[in-house]
């Protein structure tokens, strides 16, 4: 049986201006890759790089959006690159995108098309439930690929668990704990954007997460929480 589990978000957080959707989506049937999504992978990827190029990475009105949303919490946009802005530098690079697993490659390829920040959090690794709120600096912070915990600085918005764990700083950095294995059933997913993204980006957003993962893992979803209703 699935246990109960809450998201919420602080005023403060919201009074930066931030935008975004939270969802569950249970009953996954994650794996290595699949032919099909292979194909829509490819077509996807290299419609992104007909347009992509350092000007059009820096210009481009989400990316700009968190490098605003960094400067609103005192943080370094050459350190914190938000992740969307990542995937696209990568993509420039390399012409193409690394696979990890189906449920990862899925929102990866989301984050691409829509330049928003998405993530996904396996449920049963997750303490409690999880509030998006400013960190005070008694967080922990185990990066991804990283055996430490790292620590946080105060006064910057975070995704935390009920252990005072972060699960996501900023949207630049996940953790280990919560990362999505082959044996993931159950995630809760971040798609954040800025003061810079419209209300029908951020449900265009989930409908494509959705519309993705129940064509290629299965699954049911629920909203947890959006800024879009």
């Amino acid at each position: 049986m699935e246990r109960e589990f809450r998201f919420e978000v602080s005023q403060a957080v919201l009074d930066l201006g931030l935008q975004g959707a939270y969802l569950r989506i249970s009953g996954l049937r994650n794996r290595e890759g699949d032919p099909d999504f292979e194909d829509l992978r490819e077509s996807v990827l290299r419609v992104a790089l007909g347009s992509l190029s350092d000007g059009s990475i820096l210009a481009d009105k989400q990316l700009v959006g968190f490098r605003a949303l960094h400067d609103s919490v005192k943080r370094s946009n050459r350190k914190n690159v938000a992740s969307p802005e990542n995937l696209l530098r990568l993509l420039l690079e390399r012409k193409t995108m690394p696979r990890i697993n189906l449920l990862v490659d899925i929102y990866n390829l989301v984050s691409i098309e829509t330049r928003l920040a998405l993530g996904a959090h396996d449920v049963a690794f997750i303490e409690g439930n999880v509030s998006l709120r400013m960190t005070t600096g008694s967080e922990a912070f185990w990066p991804l690929g990283i055996n430490e915990n790292k620590g946080v600085s105060a006064g910057e918005y975070a995704y935390i668990d009920d252990a005072n764990e972060v699960l996501c700083r900023l949207e630049v950095r996940q953790v280990e704990k919560t990362k999505v294995r082959i044996e993931t059933t159950d995630c809760f997913y971040i798609i954040q954007g800025s003061a810079a993204t419209a209300k029908e980006e951020v449900k265009h957003a989930v409908q494509r997460l959705v519309e993705l993962t129940q064509r290629f893992c299965g699954g049911e979803a629920e909203v947890l929480y959006t800024t879009a209703p």
